[in-house]
């Protein structure tokens, strides 16, 4: 039996449908544990109980209606105790959200691989536009590298779901899954509208250059092993069999201690 960390907080979400999709995965048992709290788990002393962490969160972004978000920093304490679990071989899967997360922490964007950005910020030395989201988007998705996290999944599938025009560092990342959608600013919403201005679904006086179609990746640091999947935001894409697949597969191999 695989035992799961699942750390929620920070975005929301409809409870029920994502975590049948737990309550459904065969071999696996898991604990919910919401930010802040889930901090004082990540320590090598604590951690050793759980297989996998899934990060389904979105820590160190507070939302102010009508003004930019504040970024508070991480904990110091915290960092340190994320690094000693990923040099301890800890494995992690991050979903959707959770790639938005410690926006003030450049090291965290580099250890996920990529970065959802709700302002404009400088990333790795490069100044960058804020990130762009659409719903409910249905795309075809295509299986780019036979992997144990890709096992048992189609070579093209289709699935409804929102999408990201976010920044990822390709060259550091395994890439498994690409979509066929058209990752460019016309088809995408402003995240800095939505979150600063109170205007969703506009891409007004917006441009950002084409992004990245990898929708789906896997790195080793050391000993550590991560998967992201960019794939669900809602009830429809957590109810979606190939997705279920996917996050089964990618716990499973994070947790391989061989």
């Amino acid at each position: 039996m695989i035992n799961v960390l699942l750390v929620t907080k920070g975005h929301p979400y409809e409870r029920e449908p994502f975590y049948d999709i737990f309550e459904q995965m065969p071999e696996v048992t898991w604990t919910l544990v919401e930010q802040p709290a889930a901090q004082a788990l990540f320590d090598v002393r604590h951690a050793g109980d759980y297989d996998a962490f899934v990060m389904y969160d979105m820590p160190g972004i507070q939302f102010q209606p009508g003004m930019p978000p504040q970024f508070p920093d991480p904990p110091q304490a915290y960092r340190s105790a994320l690094r000693e679990l990923i040099d301890a071989g800890h494995g992690f899967v991050f979903l959707h959200h959770a790639i938005a997360g410690w926006p003030a922490w450049p090291e965290y964007a580099d250890i996920l691989g990529g970065r959802f950005l709700y302002m404009a910020d400088e990333l790795r030395g490069v100044a960058r536009q804020d990130s762009g989201y659409r719903h409910g988007v249905t795309h075809e998705i295509e299986v780019v590298r036979q992997h144990p996290v890709t096992a048992g999944v189609p070579d093209r599938f289709t699935m409804t779901d929102e999408l990201y025009l976010y920044e990822v560092f390709e060259e550091d990342v395994t890439p498994l899954l690409r979509s066929n959608y058209n990752f460019t600013n016309q088809n995408f919403y402003s995240a800095t509208h939505a979150v600063r201005d109170g205007r969703m679904f506009s891409n007004e006086g917006w441009s950002h250059a084409p992004g990245s179609n990898l929708v789906g990746w896997c790195r080793e640091l050391g000993p550590s092993r991560l998967v992201y999947l960019q794939g669900g935001d809602d009830p429809v894409a957590y109810a979606d069999a190939n997705y279920r697949k996917l996050i089964h597969n990618a716990i499973k191999w994070v947790s391989a201690k061989d």
